[in-house]
């Protein structure tokens, strides 16, 4: 009934299917196209009856406040449950954390000019009876906000039982908590480099980009760091990725270092986007490489890991969890319902970047 949903698929005939959209036009016929949010406000700007599956999002936003990506949540609830699949601040939602707006591509999301202000996700949520779409605005200031939602409608009889459900959820730590002594140079001591490279480590207080409970797959994340204090060699990401599925003690899934599971090399500093895994933000100096804020994606769209009881994505914030820094994430996955209860999200001044 969904479809391919590539060019492979464009060919096949659906009937019964409608092409629909909910969005901010000004339904009086003039040019007043956003809707205007009060501080504070929480506003529905979708509410679909099923079946359906949202196959398009895009949304750009103006506020007087160079945070507002953070002060502004997003929430998606599927079939009336009784808690959101999806919540994330606005702007870490469409893929780039640290409150930023950038120009970059990805398969399933992008933000496009001007300066990245035009933010679009083609992630598939598909629902049975209902879909929700809630905006929070935590500003101070009045926030106008523009959006289409873009989604097809299906025959009645349409059985979308055997579908996962899709879900989104932003976490941060800040600061990581970190064991190197900040005082030690790795490139005037070597040697305590090769000892801190020997400490174990068995994946206990790794940064946690996903938990969550059920059957489903997991298909991807972006990765926000921000590195505000020299220690070590600067490099934030000698860590591993340790990917715990249904349980298991050990991971079966255990990569070789942050930059690896991104698919980039060696301490990346060059910016870059593919379909499926990109470095979108760079800000290191030649005098300090990796200073600043950092984000990394890698979308497993043709290679979702899958879970039947439990899955538990992690990452070392430097190896065996050594350095201290600032850590934000969204993953993104589809599951059967019911889902977890998310974790309570930040307070608000809690989920601001540092300066």
């Amino acid at each position: 009934m969904i479809g391919l949903g590539t060019l492979a698929g464009l060919p096949l005939l659906r009937p019964g299917v409608k092409r629909r959209r909910q969005s901010s036009y000004d339904p009086a016929g003039g040019n007043k196209d956003w809707w205007e949010f009060q501080p504070g406000e929480t506003r529905s700007i979708a509410h679909i009856d099923g079946p359906g599956c949202i196959k398009h999002i895009w949304m750009t936003q103006w506020a007087e406040d160079p945070h507002a990506l953070r002060k502004i949540i997003l929430r998606m609830s599927w079939d009336g449950e009784d808690t959101p699949s999806v919540e994330t601040p606005l702007g870490d939602f469409f893929g780039l954390g640290h409150g930023l707006m950038r120009n970059f591509v990805s398969l399933p999301l992008q933000m496009s000019p001007e300066n990245g202000r035009s933010f679009n996700c083609w992630f598939p949520m598909p629902f049975q009876t209902q879909a929700r779409i809630e905006v929070i605005s935590e500003l101070d200031k009045k926030l106008n906000l523009y959006f289409y939602v873009d989604y097809e409608q299906y025959p009645e009889n349409a059985d979308l039982s055997g579908l996962g459900r899709f879900h989104a959820q932003w976490r941060r730590v800040n600061p990581t908590p970190g064991w190197a002594d900040p005082a030690v140079r790795w490139s005037a001591n070597p040697q305590a480099m090769q000892e801190a490279w020997k400490t174990p480590n068995h994946g206990e207080n790794n940064y946690v980009i996903l938990e969550a409970a059920g059957r489903g797959h997991y298909v991807g994340c972006h990765l926000d760091i921000d590195c505000f204090s020299r220690q070590a060699n600067d490099w934030y990401g000698e860590g591993d990725d340790m990917i715990f599925v249904d349980g298991e003690a050990w991971p079966g899934i255990h990569g070789t270092g942050t930059e690896d599971y991104f698919n980039t090399a060696f301490c990346p500093t060059q910016e870059y986007s593919a379909p499926y895994h990109g470095v979108i933000l760079y800000q290191g100096t030649q005098d300090w490489p990796w200073r600043g804020k950092n984000t990394l994606y890698r979308y497993h769209i043709e290679d979702p890991i899958f879970f039947e009881q439990s899955i538990r994505v992690t990452i070392e914030h430097g190896h065996a969890n050594k350095l201290t820094n600032d850590y934000s994430s969204t993953a993104y996955w589809y599951q059967a319902e019911p889902h977890a209860p998310f974790p309570p999200l930040l307070p608000v001044d809690q989920c601001l970047p540092r300066l």
